[in-house]
Order: structure tokens, then sequence, then C-alpha cells
């Protein structure tokens, strides 16, 4: 995700060959949702069929709603303070999930931190390398936000994480994450979709998955997207949104936009940012890929294929936005990682891989040195903030998203964590750093990487500790 108010106070064909993919092992779950939209209220059915490759018998699945987080008195709410009047349009708003039935299972029951989550038990034990089947019939309320999930003051419908997702399983156990205000409180593996959405035909709906198929009858249109390999889907529709879009290198490249002036040169920027990705990183790993403008009180929002732009963006702005969550196709769509607990990880590489695009497109008139220096005044302003107030300043860089201010939370995961990644490049020199940043792409895409996988993305030992240092807070810069 990216902040409005943080560090920023022609399309370029790539080879088909280049779309590689992501390599992953064994099968992968299957979620096929089935969903219809009216009047603020989301009917669906998921059917999951769960891939068990745990290494051991599960008989209860534990799946997040992370759309809870939106019901009246969570005890972790999902907009923070500063940004509530911003998102809350027309005052506060509710929604929230309701369970109507899950079949088939010995027993069913939300529970969790903050009633966020389903554990279903199993009729039998599904062991290792089996499958089992379960379909969970919901309602979901949306609250009138502008925000991941919710009605916009512009009328267009946000849907990210409207699903029931299943937790990551790691160390022997389920991770149940807890939803928070701050940053992305989402972590899942990867698995395909089949979904079907219905909504009012006047609707233009943008989908992390490719269209398959689009049906219209009384009035209500039918769409049919698929998605391999993905960890998340996500769905953005309304009456206002209008499409301009291009194919590169066997990608058709979205842009579905309320009221830009110059769509085609936003798109132009789309395609050109997917291509220097895909030719410096790797092969973008998707058949579609679509940004919409939408009202969302941050800058924008990524989801695996599909991005969401704040409608309060202009110009340079919009641009850094726009290329920042084109960066996070690689870093937490194509490579996940826990961005509950490490979200330096994957947001301090989508500031850095922005760095570099701009560097690399200097007509945009956005500078690297420019992007470092707002990032170390940022960082720089909250170590002084924090000493002279509490005595010291707190810069360790894996701790869970609960445990930051919101302040805190942007100079260490954005600031400080485009500041390591250049540190790193300036030790290393750029052609050993990037070479070590494909390898991670490579050996991660459609996986989940650890902090010690990314810093042994480089051999060199000092470069190993130089991430441990500044991980640790270790690191004066």
């Amino acid at each position: 995700m990216r902040k409005i108010c943080i560090l920023l106070a022609a399309a370029l064909f790539f080879s088909a060959a280049a779309l590689s993919g992501c390599a992953a092992e064994g099968e992968r779950s299957l979620y096929r949702i089935e969903a219809a939209y009216e009047d603020g209220e989301l009917r669906a059915v998921l059917t999951l069929s769960y891939a068990n490759a745990t290494g051991q018998p599960q008989q209860v699945l534990p799946l997040l709603l992370y759309a809870n987080a939106y019901r009246e008195g969570a005890k972790n709410p999902s907009v923070s303070p500063s940004f509530r009047a911003a998102a809350y349009y027309a005052g506060e708003s509710f929604g929230g999930v309701e369970i109507s039935s899950v079949s088939p299972c010995a027993g069913w029951r939300v529970g969790g931190e903050d009633e966020n989550v389903l554990y279903v038990e199993l009729g039998e034990p599904v062991p290792d390398g089996g499958r089992a089947e379960i379909a969970v019939a919901y309602t979901l309320r949306l609250p009138a936000a502008d925000h991941r999930t919710g009605v916009t003051h512009g009328g267009t419908v946000n849907l990210g994480n409207f699903y029931p997702v299943l937790c990551v399983w790691e160390d022997g156990g389920f991770r149940e994450c807890a939803y928070a205000g701050n940053g992305d409180p989402f972590y899942s593996d990867c698995a395909d979709y089949e979904v079907t959405f219905t909504a009012d035909a006047a609707c233009t709906v943008a989908a992390s998955g490719a269209l398959q198929r689009r049906t219209v009858a009384g009035g209500r249109a039918t769409h049919v997207f698929s998605l391999q390999n993905a960890r998340d889907f996500a769905i953005v529709f309304g009456p206002s949104l209008r499409t301009v879009s291009a194919e590169s290198g066997g990608v058709r490249v979205a842009y579905c936009y309320e009221d830009d002036p110059a769509p085609q040169e936003t798109l132009a920027l789309l395609c050109e940012a997917l291509g220097y990705f895909s030719h410096t990183f790797g092969g973008y790993p998707y058949e579609t890929y679509t940004a919409v403008q939408t009202g969302f009180c941050h800058g924008g929002m990524e989801y695996p294929a599909l991005v969401m732009l704040s409608d309060a963006l202009a110009g340079q702005g919009l641009a850094y936005t726009a290329v920042h969550e084109t960066a996070h196709q690689w870093w937490y769509a194509a490579v996940g990682s826990d961005q509950c607990t490490a979200a330096w990880m994957d947001e301090g590489l989508a500031e850095y891989s922005a760095a570099l695009f701009f560097e690399a497109h200097p007509a945009y008139g956005i500078e690297r040195e420019t992007l470092l220096h707002n990032a170390r005044t940022a960082y720089n302003a909250f170590c002084t903030v924090w000493q002279q107030v509490f005595g010291a300043a707190d810069t360790s860089m894996d701790r869970p998203l609960s445990a930051y201010g919101e302040y805190e939370y942007a100079a260490i995961a954005y600031a400080k964590g485009l500041l390591l990644f250049d540190t790193l490049e300036n030790a290393l020199g750029r052609a050993a750093f990037l070479r070590g940043l494909r390898g991670y792409f490579r050996a991660f895409c459609g996986g989940i990487a650890a902090p010690a996988d990314l810093a042994a993305a480089w051999h060199d030992p000092a470069a190993r500790d130089t991430v441990y240092s500044f991980v640790e807070g270790r690191a004066v810069i």
C-alpha cells in the first residue's frame, strides 16, 4: 500500500518469453467464489478445495475473515485514527461478515482474537497430500468508506479481502493474522481462483483475474474470472468507470478511471513500469494487469494483477503511486512475505523499485536522489522526535503492525526500507545487487520468503550483515 503523506510530499514492449510465471511445487488449493452484489451487500458462496501440504493430517481449517474488522465494536478497527475522517466521508459506517452455513463439516464457529477467524471442523481428517472441500455461504455488509472494502464516495465499490481465506501453515501451525489499521495485515499462500460475480449491468467490473465470459440478463451482468497461482483476489466496480487498455508483451494492461484528464498517459506509464520490472527482476506472472482509480483514503493498494489508485491523486503523486503499486506485483504478489510482522520486505522493495524506475525514466521528473533525500529526512525526523519524547527510538523492522504507531510505521517500513536497499546496492554494486534480486525472485515466486531468505539472496556475508543491522535497528543512517 502507498500512503499519500509519505516520502513523495508509448508502452515499453517486453518479450512474451519473459512471462515465465511463478513456479509452485505440488497442488494448490482452489477458491471457487460465486458472489452477487446489490445495495451495499455481497451475498456469496465460497467453495474451498483445500490441498493439504502441511506434512500431517488436518482436522480443523481456520479461515481469516478480514472484512469483519469493519463491524461495529471491532477490537482492531480497519482504519487508523488519522485516516478515519478521510475514509468515512459520510460519518462513521460499519460492515461485517455473517456466516450462514458451512458444509460438509462436523461443526464451525467464528472466533479468534477479534472474531476474525472461521474455524471449520472437518468430518474426518484430511491426510497430508489429500484434499477436502467445504462450501461457506456468507453475507458481507459494506461500509460507506473510501477503503479497501467499501462503497466509496463516488459510488465505486471496492472489494478487497472480501472472502474467507485459509491461514498460512508455518512452523507446525496455522498463523492467525489479526487486522491492524497500519499497513497491510494480510498473509496468504498462493492458490487458484475461479470467481463468478454478478452486479448491475451498467457497472464496469475490474478484477484480479482474466475475464472468461460476461452474460447479461434482466439488467444484471455476470462475469466469470480465473486466476492461477495468486495469493489474493480483488474486485472494483462502478457505473462511472471508463477503461482504456493496451497489449504489452502478451499482457492485457487496463486502466479504469473516473476522472483522469490524460488516461492514455497513465496507461502508458503502467505499461512502461510493467515492462521495466519484468526486464529487471523477472517475468510478470499473470495474463492481465489492471489499475483502477477509485475512492481510497490512502494513495494506493496492491492485489495480484490489480491495484487501486486513489482518485485524490494527480500529476507526480499519481505517477509515483502507480509505479510503486506496480512494483508490488513482484514484491508481495509474486514473492510473498509476512506483511503482518515484516512489512519492510515488500514495502521497502517496492520503494526501491520505484526509485530505480524513475532513475531510468527521467522524463517523469521524479529524481531518485530526491526520493532518497525525502526518505532520510522522514526517517531522521522520526528518530529525533521519538528520542525527544520517549528517550529513544525503536528502529527495529521485524515487529507486528500493531506494535507501530502510524508515523512510526511509515518511517520504518517505507523510508528505512528504501534506505536499506539503497545502502545494499551501493555496497555491492548495482550489477551484483540486481543479480541477487533476480535470484530471489526466481527462488520464491509463488511462495513465501522470510527475512533470512532475502538476506541470503546476496552471498556476500557483508551484505547479510547489512540487512540484519538495519532490521535489528543497529544501523546508523
